[in-house]
């Protein structure tokens, strides 16, 4: 047993912690490292990058016809009357490719389904890859607006009527636009030092990190998810969001890292507080789970008034590298409201703030000011996501868009799925799918799981060895294998947060195993230690602890051997 006190970790964020553990599990030349540790799928959607090659070739074709007489390499920018024929003329030829089918069908999708003109879409595409123009206009390219709008009222909205327009905002991930929108907020006054900011728990750990940043020096009111209830919000802690002093309410949802969504019964009872007894409340709710969940809807959906909605396109197309990200926001909106009620010596700043924008700064509206305050205001004309990253978002959208048969996503549901019951089946826990159920990540809950398979006196002796950093060191110096610790979440048990997104079927039941092996050592040690008569009595808990009343669903069936 490895006796190294490990607490000198115990203030690392989960991702740094990450790296060192890396450095451990890599250690040993003769043995793979499985890093479960990140959400980087090992999946992506081949089509619509395949459409990205093909549009490129076009491209390509149309800059050097262009100048074709300059025999050098030279080309130009291509012609907008007639792109859509000469692309047909190019699709003939090309017909037998799978990305030259995808554009077509997108072609004829973007005129009969968003009412877009061909020639102006295809234009725009086709500039958008060859890059020679700044982003125009600086928060999104105008028909690839309307493509992602379409995109995200599908996905988020689910079975919820769609009221009012909204506009987005392309970011460099969904980081940058956590990025943004905190940065933001401060810059127009709308949060101040000192405000509360609510936050929805566990959570993926940079939305603890940031409101308590010098720059923002937010306090941090704990909304905390019940995990004995199908990680859902407690009435007690929905009640705390009444606070005046709470300016905002992050979420994530599906939940990171427990991998549940908010049921419909939630989002009504949410919505019903904000709109009778907080309509003020800023929202800011990341949806990048969404696209796993079944029958998802998003608090943009249900509060649309008052959410930003940040949605990712890395983690359902295995885009990490790419960088696509979004922030929407309705047109009708408390953020514009916010602003207009702002004191007269808050506007006064502001206009002088944005003055080089505008000749009416006051009507410059938030989701513009996201953009502009990206770009230190000053360089606002220059902003934007990257043209030919805006492309490749427009094309993971159409390929959302049009896949009616949901043949892609309920391949990457069914993934990730059968890699969770491998996963629990190895440690000999059966699992059953619940209807709320994401399943990206997964929360190994160590002491929960300790006490079904060994008895609450193992559990209370784990929980009280502070033996969760040492479980993954251990796991990583033994095994090669990195998880993280689920407190960097606040996940209150003892837990390690796997991903269930990049490894494969094998490697998830290895991880299985030897979570079971170490755990199985960590009881040895239990019992050594009874024997020794080193175990304080007074901490085994009551008998009222080893069973409980909450939903059965909410525990993993344990059987007494490991399944194969």
């Amino acid at each position: 047993m490895n006796n190294q006190d490990f607490s000198q970790f115990a203030s690392l964020s989960p991702f740094e912690l990450k790296d060192r553990l890396i450095e451990i599990a890599s250690s040993d030349a003769q043995r793979l490292m499985l890093n479960a540790g990140r959400g980087n799928p090992n999946f992506l959607a081949t089509l619509p990058r395949l459409a990205f090659l093909s549009l490129g070739e076009f491209a390509m074709q149309e800059a050097q016809r262009s100048y074709s007489y300059l025999n050098s390499g030279f080309g130009g920018l291509p012609e907008r009357d007639g792109i859509a024929q000469r692309f047909e003329i190019y699709a003939d030829t090309y017909n037998g490719k799978d990305g030259v089918r995808f554009l077509r069908a997108a072609i004829s999708y973007v005129k009969d389904q968003l009412g877009l003109d061909q020639d102006t879409f295809l234009f725009e595409m086709v500039g958008a890859f060859l890059g020679c123009n700044y982003p125009t206009p600086p928060r999104m390219l105008q028909h690839t607006e309307e493509i992602v709008k379409a995109y995200l009222t599908l996905e988020m909205f689910g079975s919820v009527s769609r009221k009012g327009d909204f506009s987005v905002f392309a970011t460099e991930g969904g980081t940058a636009a956590m990025t943004y929108i905190f940065q933001s907020l401060s810059e127009n006054g709308l949060i101040q030092p000192g405000d509360k900011i609510a936050i929805a728990t566990p959570i993926f750990s940079p939305y603890l990190e940031i409101p308590v940043l010098a720059d923002y020096g937010l306090e941090i009111v704990d909304i905390r998810m019940d995990e004995h209830a199908d990680w859902q919000l407690p009435q007690s802690e929905i009640d705390k969001l009444l606070d005046p002093a709470i300016k905002i309410f992050c979420l994530v949802n599906p939940s990171n890292p427990p991998s549940t969504k908010l049921s419909d019964a939630m989002l009504d009872q949410l919505a019903d507080l904000i709109a009778t007894r907080k309509p003020e409340l800023f929202i800011v709710t990341d949806d990048v789970y969404g696209t796993f969940a079944d029958d998802f809807v998003s608090l943009f959906a249900k509060c649309p008034r008052n959410t930003l909605c940040v949605y990712s396109f890395s983690k359902y197309f295995g885009a990490t590298g790419w960088r696509l990200g979004t922030i929407a926001l309705h047109d009708d909106n408390a953020f514009d409201a916010a602003l207009a009620n702002l004191p007269e010596d808050e506007k006064k700043r502001l206009d002088a703030r944005y003055a080089s924008l505008t000749t009416e700064p006051r009507k410059l509206r938030f989701i513009d000011r996201l953009v502009a305050d990206s770009r230190a205001v000053a360089l606002n004309h220059t902003a934007g996501l990257s043209v030919p990253q805006q492309l490749q978002m427009a094309l993971f959208a159409l390929n959302g868009l049009m896949d009616r048969e949901h043949h892609y996503k309920n391949a990457a549901k069914q993934l990730i799925r059968q890699r969770y019951k491998t996963l629990y089946a190895n440690m000999g826990v059966k699992v059953e799918h619940e209807p709320n159920d994401a399943n990206y990540y997964t929360l190994i809950d160590l002491q929960e799981l300790g006490g079904s398979l060994y008895g609450p006196g193992f559990e209370a002796w784990f929980s009280k060895s502070d033996l969760g950093t040492s479980f993954l060191f251990r796991l990583a110096e033994e095994t090669g294998v990195v998880l993280l610790p689920g407190n960097g979440f606040e996940v209150v048990n003892t837990s390690a947060r796997v991903s269930l997104a990049n490894l494969t079927d094998r490697e998830y039941a290895s991880i299985g195993k030897f979570t079971r092996r170490v755990l199985e050592e960590y009881y040895e040690e239990f019992k050594r230690s009874r024997e020794r008569q080193t175990f304080d009595p007074a901490l085994l808990p009551s008998a009222s602890l080893a069973t409980s009343d909450a939903d059965p669903r909410a525990r993993p069936i344990v059987s007494t051997e490991i399944q194969s």
